[in-house]
């Protein structure tokens, strides 16, 4: 059994990002956890939208990063702007190859590959209900505990709660 609990497991990719956005996503993951965020990928919101990765602070705060890989993927996905009301603050990430000019100027910026990332530009803050808030922590908490049990059990009843 400690064979078991001590190998590792490889989280399945659901098929639906390029590998280019996988690298833009882990880089990108891998800032905000060094900037003491915890961070959740596609994550199911309230609206029926999907969030490329959610990220929670220590202090609550709550940030939506929308990947984009390239320019066609940046024009024939405009879903971002209901990301809005789910977060305090909203950010694009993408690769070196796309141009930053193509990004709304009111969303933050990271460029990022798959070893890392930096901020090209803040995203503006606005801050979020209080039960939207409670509503988006609960939805993070239960995603992230949830993955984790099917790790331990993948046979386990979860349905599509992941």
């Amino acid at each position: 059994m400690s064979a078991q609990l001590n190998r590792i497991v490889e989280v399945p990719v659901d098929g639906r990002q390029s590998q280019t956005a996988l690298a833009v996503a882990r880089g990108t993951a891998r800032l905000l956890i060094s900037l003491g965020f915890c961070c959740v990928s596609e994550l199911p919101l309230t609206s029926g939208r999907r969030a490329d990765l959610v990220a929670l602070g220590r202090d609550g705060e709550i940030w939506i990063v929308e990947i984009k890989s390239s320019i066609a993927d940046f024009r024939a996905d405009q879903k971002w702007a209901d990301y809005r009301m789910h977060c305090d603050r909203l950010f694009f990430a993408t690769t070196t190859e796309v141009p930053c000019e193509i990004f709304p100027p009111d969303t933050g910026l990271i460029v990022a590959d798959a070893f890392g990332a930096e901020f090209v530009c803040e995203a503006p803050e606005h801050k979020l209900h209080a039960a939207t808030r409670r509503s988006m922590m609960l939805s993070i908490a239960r995603a992230a505990s949830l993955r984790l049990q099917s790790l331990i059990d993948p046979a386990g009843p979860y349905g599509s709660e992941l």
